[in-house]
C-alpha cells in the first residue's frame, strides 16, 4: 500500500505518551523489529501535532534507534520523515481498518 509524507513545517510537536516498546503479540511479549533492521524493536510514541488552529494525536511508530532516552510528556519535538498508510485486515470475520503512521526518528528540542 502506498503511504504518505506528512508535511509539519507549520506545526508544533509535543510528545503526549512516553515511547512504549510495539508488540507483536502481548501475550507473548514479543517485540515488533523493524523491516528494514531485524536488529531494531519498534517504539510507539503518542505525538501532539497542532497545525492551524487544531490539534490531534497520533501514536506514531519509530525504529527506537530514532529516539532519544529523554522524550517524555509535554516535551517540544521534532519529527523527521512522519508518513501515513491506511491498512485493512480481516480477523475473525471482522474488517478493520485505519491509519498507521511511521517516523523516522523524533528529536527532542526541550532543554
Amino acid at each position: 500500500m502506498p503511504s504518505f509524507k506528512i508535511d509539519l513545517s507549520t506545526a508544533v510537536v509535543f510528545v503526549a505518551t512516553a515511547p512504549e516498546p510495539k508488540l507483536i503479540n502481548k501475550k507473548t511479549g514479543e517485540r515488533a523489529m523493524d523491516r528494514d533492521n531485524p536488529d531494531v524493536g519498534l517504539s510507539t510514541v503518542g505525538l501532539l501535532v497542532s497545525d492551524e488552529g487544531e490539534g490531534n494525536l497520533y501514536q506514531v511508530t519509530v525504529p527506537e534507534t530514532g529516539i532519544p532516552q529523554s522524550l517524555s510528556p509535554g516535551t517540544p519535538v521534532a519529527v523527521t520523515g512522519l508518513k501515513a498508510r491506511d491498512w485493512e485486515n480481516e480477523f475473525n470475520g471482522q474488517k478493520r481498518h485505519g491509519i498507521s503512521f511511521r517516523a523516522v526518528a523524533i528529536t527532542s528540542l526541550g532543554s
